[in-house]
């Protein structure tokens, strides 16, 4: 996958935001910024994986990001913070079906095959190495075992996110997958769903055949014991393994995320760290969708030049 350089990647996010956001909260609001644009600087912020204070000397040391974003002054990293407190999930939400509406663009009435699966975040940036020596030297104490899990639908043909949810993790997420198909469902429809054996339960099978008249394809977890139930018994006994392979492109996308983009959802609070993991998935769709709209002819040496150093 070729990269895609800041600025190109700040108009898109900025085309975005204006679809899902009004310019201004209230009519009380300073003018100075529109939701926009803030909006567009913490995608941008997910983008690089920068902090707010890194974010505001980005602004003001580039003219040309700036002119991007439309701005006549750098926010400071508090406006930032603050409007990232005022965000809700489902403005978030809301940009990831417009990228999804521009990135299925032509063949909406396609049918999708789905991938189902979750990763963990970290929630600062203390290396693992650090982390390790801590459960080392523990002696037996409790380990450090804070992190975000981070769970996705995405179209494994077109490798994009189609829903997502976040918290803390571990887990056990077999009750939250129908409701996250209805998400997806809603952006695509669906033809078979592919989902790791932490999802299987008789009764996802049967939400995803009657509910959402698709195949479902779940590995049976025999520790809950022998298979109860007719389809999860025939995942059993006849497992379509040539099939289930496509289910291989999650890692994919989540390697993409984790090497382009950033591993973290930092944040000191549980609500500031499961909106970052959620920008997190939004940005990842702004870079997929700014890189299916790049000129075929582009070369890479001119990509770079619109990357910062």
């Amino acid at each position: 996958m070729a990269e895609v350089g800041l600025l190109p990647f700040a108009r898109v996010a900025l085309q975005v935001a204006a679809r899902v956001l009004s310019p201004y909260r209230s009519r009380f609001s300073k003018h100075q910024f529109t939701q926009p644009q803030l909006l567009a600087v913490l995608c941008l912020m997910r983008y690089e994986d920068w902090t707010f204070r890194e974010a505001e000397v980005r602004l003001r040391e580039h003219s040309e990001l700036r002119q991007a974003l439309q701005l006549r002054s750098v926010p400071d990293y508090t406006t930032l913070y603050r409007f990232l407190k005022r965000l809700d999930d489902d403005t978030i939400d809301r940009g990831l079906e417009e990228t999804v509406r521009q990135l299925r663009r032509g063949r909406r009435s396609a049918r999708a095959t789905a991938g189902v699966d979750g990763t963990g975040l970290s929630q600062n940036a203390v290396s693992t190495f650090f982390l390790r020596r801590i459960e080392q030297q523990a002696h037996g104490r409790t380990p450090h075992r804070r992190w975000l899990k981070w769970l996705v639908v995405a179209d494994l043909q077109q490798q994009i996110l189609l829903a997502q949810r976040a918290h803390p993790g571990p887990r056990c997420d077999a009750p939250a997958l129908p409701a996250l198909l209805n998400a997806a469902s809603e952006r695509a429809p669906l033809a078979l769903v592919l989902a790791d054996a932490e999802f299987d339960s008789e009764a996802n099978h049967q939400h995803i055949r009657q509910r959402l008249g698709a195949r479902s394809i779940i590995p049976a977890n025999l520790r809950r014991g022998l298979p109860r139930g007719a389809i999860r018994s025939q995942m059993y006994r006849a497992f379509p393994r040539k099939q289930y392979r496509a289910r291989a492109k999650m890692e994919t996308i989540f390697s993409v995320v984790k090497r382009k983009l950033s591993s973290r959802a930092p944040g000191r609070h549980l609500t500031s760290q499961i909106r970052q993991a959620l920008l997190l998935g939004l940005a990842y769709n702004l870079y997929r969708l700014r890189h299916r709209s790049r000129p075929q002819g582009c070369q890479q040496s001119q990509q770079h030049l619109q990357t910062l150093p």
